[in-house]
């Protein structure tokens, strides 16, 4: 049985707890692309006051539950920490964080872009080699073949909804791919450790190195 916090209602993982929806939906999306709802996030509360709520602005495709924090242009913080024995005030959450329902329409138009730019398995090769492979000041990177290979699985039809029309052969499949492989599939010690990389650590790099490629092949 999990746990629930009485201030954030924020539900414990491992030793951390998570509330996806603490701020509430601030959009959705069903069309051929969709499946992703927006919302800002609470997360790696700790509820015996060592650490802050963190909230930040988070879509999840409903289809297979992958998270992409949304990028907000103009925004005051990419994240908003509330220190855990004062008020969750959520209004004031989406204010400081940006939040509007033309941030997220914006954000929607561009995965709809996405998915109308069609991919040739050279580009979708270059692609995960640009995601997975590490930034280096010094030349060249390392690159991760082993997660480059497993996300290109995903791509190529192992993925869940990666058969869709939206995203079999698309931008948009690509970065859904990346997305599953860090959310549900990269190695951990533990869910918990997933789940804070994915949102928060590495994981979550990955993923808006993912996406700034994905975005690169519609400029």
């Amino acid at each position: 049985m999990s746990d629930q916090c009485p201030n954030c209602q924020s539900v414990r993982v491992g030793k951390k707890n998570y509330g996806k929806k603490t701020a509430g939906v601030v959009g959705a999306s069903a069309g051929a692309y969709g499946g992703y709802v927006a919302a800002a996030t609470g997360g790696r509360v700790g509820c015996d006051g060592t650490m802050a709520t963190t909230a930040q602005f988070t879509s999840i495709r409903v289809v297979c539950n992958n998270t992409l924090a949304v990028a907000l242009k103009g925004s005051t913080a990419n994240a908003v920490k509330v220190k855990h024995n004062t008020a969750f005030d959520a209004d004031l959450v989406k204010k400081q964080l940006g939040i509007s329902v033309s941030a997220w329409d914006e954000f929607m138009y561009r995965l709809k872009v996405l998915s109308d730019r069609r991919v040739k398995s050279t580009e979708a090769r270059n692609y995960f080699l640009k995601v997975f492979t590490d930034d280096s000041r010094e030349g060249v990177g390392k690159t991760n073949e082993r997660s480059m290979a497993k996300a290109l699985g995903l791509y190529e039809g192992e993925g869940i909804g990666a058969t869709l029309a939206s995203s079999e052969g698309t931008a948009y499949g690509l970065l859904n791919a990346v997305t599953e492989f860090i959310d549900h599939q990269r190695r951990a010690k533990t869910v918990d450790h997933r789940l804070d990389s994915a949102w928060f650590g590495t994981g979550a790099a990955i993923k808006n190195r993912a996406l700034e490629q994905a975005m690169s092949l519609v400029a």
